[in-house]
């Protein structure tokens, strides 16, 4: 999963919590709860969905890291180990590769 994927499944699930939002128009640094007039249940809701959809525990004393929606896609980044660092050139699939993925070993074992 990407960040992108991640920040998806964010604004798709504040969109269950709160139809009537532009997602294209909130503020990432702007507080959730307060953007989107959500009380204390609904972010309840949210970060138990998320925690759901992404299949990861949301601790009660994480709650404040998705306070904004810049902070909730840190964290859930984070939460889920996704890899952040750009990838450089020496690491861009050859498009013209064929045969099993580059960097994977392709035997049954896994050893050389």
């Amino acid at each position: 999963m990407t960040r992108d994927n991640i920040a998806a499944v964010l604004i798709e699930e504040l969109g269950r919590i709160a139809p009537e939002i532009d997602a294209s128009k909130l503020d990432p640094n702007a507080e959730l709860r307060e953007e989107l007039d959500i009380d204390s249940m609904d972010f309840l809701n949210l970060v138990t969905a998320l925690a759901e959809r992404l299949m990861i525990d949301i601790p009660e004393t994480d709650y404040p890291k998705l306070a904004t929606l810049s902070h909730a896609v840190d964290y859930l980044v984070q939460r889920l180990g996704v890899a952040t660092r750009a990838v450089t050139s020496s690491e861009q699939p050859d498009p013209n590769h064929r045969g099993p993925p580059l960097g994977r070993d392709s035997s049954p074992t896994g050893a050389n």
